[in-house]
């Protein structure tokens, strides 16, 4: 058979597969229109017309692109300051831009592990952390979710030089917080350093808005990891530490030296994104009040939701084949939701993800609250 001819077949057999799973996933464009449930713009800081135009304004002075990477003469002014206030706002001696919050994870955990180290992951981490482990050559295990007792056991059997703990500060498909104080305690006793990627509590979380490690000390979490393109708006990811850990990561994380900068237009936005979470607290305040309405409303309707007081609120539904129906079903109401199904989430826990913003009104709550119930209406009445 000739090469080309086994690759296609290899191809075609992947695909067929997932066709027969009704897993196959299509890309669609999003109408303007559509009242969007399923984004991360927590904030909505993404649609903020001050952050538009330092964007704007940052492409104009600096251009559209880096043109290099970081190492060579990509790195500009507004990086360094936006790597200075990063740092200054989470507490820590240094910051690192990385252009997505995949190769942050892949180039921290990638830099820092090696076959002489044992990571310990969150059952639930986010795939990136999965994969940057992978990557590292390191031994590692994973502990029951939340389970502060199951980590302390694998700990403590462990023989490895070097151990490192890794946990989502936010889970993405659940919208449960990590236990960092568990987790600190339980690192500090067997000497473990704790990363923590705080993706979807950087900006929401907090009294101040610095996510779900606000007022814990940076020796209990050295490895702070966040994005800037959920609650800031814009895009891209940082590693937070002290000095040595950022210059070490600065010279072997290979998704940092070898891409091309952040556009430093991106870089001016986020600085004037980061300046708005920092003056504007009312924009939490206002995200915090939908999620308490859509969590008293929710179940007055039925619904049922995971337990969740972030504003990722997984509807559990189980079935795929029902996701799949609830989010059509919302679609042709003009409604975007996640529709979420293995091997995202374990099987037979398929489910709506919704996500709330500071952007939405009590009217947009509203429509997703009648739209959901009409979703159980309908499915009430083809089984009747």
């Amino acid at each position: 058979m000739p090469v080309s001819d086994a690759w296609r077949e290899r191809l075609a057999s992947a695909r067929d597969d997932r066709l027969r799973q009704r897993r196959w996933r299509k890309r669609r464009v999003k109408p303007s229109a559509t009242l969007d449930f399923a984004g991360n713009d927590y904030l909505g800081l993404a649609q903020e017309p001050r952050v538009q135009n330092a964007q704007a304004e940052g492409a104009r002075r600096f251009g559209a692109g880096a043109g290099a990477s970081h190492l060579v003469s990509g790195h500009l002014g507004t990086h360094e300051a936006l790597e200075a206030a990063l740092a200054e706002w989470t507490g820590r001696e240094r910051a690192l831009l990385f252009s997505t919050g995949y190769m942050a994870n892949l180039g921290v955990l990638q830099s820092l592990a090696d076959a002489h180290t044992a990571i310990f992951q969150d059952r639930l981490n986010h795939a990136s952390l999965l994969d940057g482990a992978t990557l590292s050559g390191a031994r590692s295990r994973r502990y029951h979710h939340r389970d502060g007792e199951d980590l302390q056991r694998l700990l403590a059997r462990s023989t490895a030089t070097h151990k490192l703990v890794v946990s989502d500060g936010v889970f993405s498909m659940d919208g449960d917080v990590a236990d960092i104080a568990t987790l600190a305690r339980v690192s500090r006793e067997h000497s473990a350093w704790l990363m923590i990627d705080d993706a979807h509590g950087f900006g929401v979380l907090g009294e101040n808005g610095r996510g779900c490690v606000e007022g814990v000390t940076r020796e209990d979490v050295p490895i702070l990891v966040g994005t800037l393109g959920k609650a800031l708006g814009t895009a891209g990811a940082f590693v937070a530490g002290d000095a040595a850990l950022i210059e070490h990561i600065t010279q072997f994380a290979r998704s940092y030296v070898y891409t091309t900068a952040q556009p430093p237009s991106i870089a001016a936005a986020t600085l004037e994104a980061l300046s708005i979470v920092r003056q504007e607290p009312q924009r939490r305040r206002q995200l915090f009040e939908h999620i308490a309405t859509f969590r008293r409303e929710a179940p007055l309707l039925g619904l049922p939701l995971a337990h969740s007081a972030t504003p990722i609120q997984p509807l559990m539904l189980g079935s795929e084949a029902r996701v799949m129906t609830w989010a059509d079903t919302l679609a042709q109401r003009g409604i975007s939701v996640g529709a979420i199904r293995p091997p995202t989430v374990p099987e037979g826990e398929a489910r709506l993800r919704i996500t709330l913003s500071a952007r939405h009104t009590q009217a947009d709550l509203h429509r997703l609250l009648e739209g959901l119930n009409a979703c159980q209406r309908e499915e009430a009445a083809c089984h009747a």
